[in-house]
């Protein structure tokens, strides 16, 4: 097993960085929170007190941050000491254009990089089993093939440096618009007289099938257990859904890619979030589509 330094152990490092300890490897643990640190001991990781010393002669580093802008921050400040035999491994939601610097400024310094954003939220990063999407060289996707598929279920090689980043937005652009769909339809839905339950089993075996409709289920009671059971806590906050669609525009924007449905999205997603419900599942959503339709 590897020596692996872990950055980030918020909702979703917290449970990847346990599967890599899970899985028998030396994990150094560093976040800027003490109750993270101390969840990540209890899941047989060993907290240290800096970024530079979770990736002091480590084999692997694995990154799980906000923003592009905590990425290159930490790449510039405290992978300095890494030796080249090191893959560095982010797995942060960030730009495109970040994750292709991030990795040409390791690539100059004769360091391999890969950005593999994941899919499967927080219930997948503690079980193990996310969906990684990879951008980097075949080479570097090969040497961080065993850390990720220690966390996750499938991974996947998308394509060069930056590639990871644009499938996750493209993944998350499909995913806020659909939940949308799936929240007007149950609402449309119950103002027609049609019993929620009776509509799932109906939507969820004919055309209208959909992750959101049959996994993740906006309606409390309907399907299986989704945020929804939990009054909308415990998931994918719909800010972070909202940072993830802004992404996706800023993206198509400079693609100069027509969105009309994610411009959409975006649009509700930042209603949502300045109505104080950003903390709330991505899926709650729902609650105000239902409030307007009064």
């Amino acid at each position: 097993m590897a020596r692996v330094g872990f950055i980030g152990l918020g909702n979703m490092g917290g449970g990847m960085a346990a599967n890599l300890a899970k899985a028998g490897h030396d994990v150094r643990a560093f976040d800027l929170s003490a109750d993270a640190l101390a969840r990540a001991q209890a899941a047989g990781c060993l907290p240290v007190d800096s970024a530079a010393a979770a990736a002091d002669g480590a084999e692997a580093v694995v990154t799980m941050l906000p923003a592009g802008a905590h990425v290159e921050q930490v790449y510039a400040d405290s992978l300095g000491g890494v030796a080249a035999s090191t893959i560095l491994i982010d797995c942060s939601t960030i730009d495109v254009t970040t994750a292709r610097r991030v990795a040409d400024n390791a690539a100059t310094r004769g360091i391999a990089a890969v950005d593999a954003p994941v899919s499967g939220g927080i219930a997948a990063a503690n079980a193990g089993t996310l969906t990684f999407m990879v951008g980097g060289s075949a080479e570097a996707f090969e040497r961080a093939r065993p850390f990720l598929e220690d966390m996750g279920k499938a991974v996947i090689h998308a394509g060069a440096s930056g590639a990871g980043q644009a499938a996750k937005l493209c993944n998350n652009l499909i995913l806020g618009s659909t939940m949308i769909a799936t929240c007007e339809a149950f609402v449309l839905a119950q103002r027609l007289g049609l019993d929620a339950q009776t509509f799932f089993d109906i939507a969820s075996k004919a055309t209208a099938q959909s992750w959101s409709m049959t996994s993740y289920c906006p309606v409390p009671g309907v399907g299986p257990e989704s945020p929804a059971d939990r009054d909308y806590q415990g998931g994918f906050a719909g800010a972070l859904m909202l940072k993830d669609l802004k992404l996706a525009m800023a993206a198509a924007a400079d693609a100069h890619a027509d969105v009309p449905m994610g411009t959409r999205a975006t649009e509700l997603y930042t209603a949502f979030t300045e109505a104080g419900r950003g903390g709330e599942d991505f899926s709650g959503i729902i609650r105000m589509l239902a409030d307007a339709a009064r």
